[in-house]
C-alpha cells in the first residue's frame, strides 16, 4: 500500500501556520485543518489543539508565544539545518546546497534563512522534482521536526501541537512525492 503524496497547498498553509502569526492566521488553522480532517485524522487531531488556542487566546499573546518559543528558545529555533548542525561549518554548507537546489527549481526563499521551516515548506509547495522534495524531506525536515518537537518541555505547548501536526502530516504521506491534485 502506497501512502498518499505531500499536497503542496497544505504545505503552504503549514508554512503560513509557522510563520509569524498574522491576520489570517485563524482562518488558514481552519482551511487546513479542513483539508487534513479526511485523510489525515492524526495530523488533525493535533491541528485541533493548535486552533482551539487560537480560539481562546488573544493576538497579542499569540505573537509573545510564539516569540518566546521560536526566537528565545535555542532548542526550538526552526531553522532546519541548525536542528541538524548548530551553528557549525555543516550547517553553512547546507544552506549553500540548499540555495543552489532552490536556483535550480526556480524558488526564491525570501529574506529568511533558506533552512527557516516555513521557507522550506514553501519550497514543498512549487517544486515539481519528487526526487528533490524526498531527500529534503527525509534527510532535513523530518529528523529536524524531531529535534524541534524534543525541545518542548511542555507537552500541552500549542506550538508544539502544531509542529506534531506537520510531523503526522508528513509522516502520514510518506515521500514527498508528485504535485497531489487539489480537491
Amino acid at each position: 500500500m502506497t501512502r498518499p503524496m505531500v499536497n503542496q497547498d497544505i504545505c503552504r498553509q503549514f508554512a503560513a501556520l509557522l510563520s509569524y502569526p498574522g491576520a489570517d492566521l485563524s482562518r488558514t488553522t481552519a482551511a487546513c485543518l479542513e483539508r487534513l480532517q479526511a485523510d489525515h485524522p492524526q495530523a488533525a487531531e493535533q491541528l485541533q489543539a493548535f486552533a482551539d488556542f487560537l480560539a481562546t487566546t488573544n493576538r497579542a499573546r499569540i505573537e509573545e508565544i510564539f516569540t518566546a518559543t521560536f526566537d528565545l528558545q535555542p532548542l526550538c529555533h526552526p531553522y532546519i539545518g541548525y536542528q541538524l548542525c548548530g551553528e557549525s561549518q555543516q550547517r553553512t554548507m547546507f544552506l549553500l546546497e540548499l540555495k543552489k537546489l532552490y536556483r535550480e527549481h526556480g524558488f526564491t526563499a525570501g529574506e529568511d534563512l533558506p533552512d527557516h521551516l516555513p521557507q522550506v515548506l514553501n519550497f514543498f509547495a512549487v517544486a515539481e522534482d519528487e526526487a528533490a522534495r524526498a531527500e529534503l524531506l527525509n534527510d532535513g525536515l523530518r529528523p529536524a521536526l524531531d529535534k524541534l518537537l524534543d525541545g518542548f518541555d511542555d507537552p500541552q505547548h500549542p506550538y508544539r501541537a502544531l509542529l506534531g501536526a506537520l510531523q503526522a502530516y508528513l509522516n502520514e504521506t510518506g515521500t514527498a512525492g508528485a504535485k497531489e491534485v487539489a480537491s
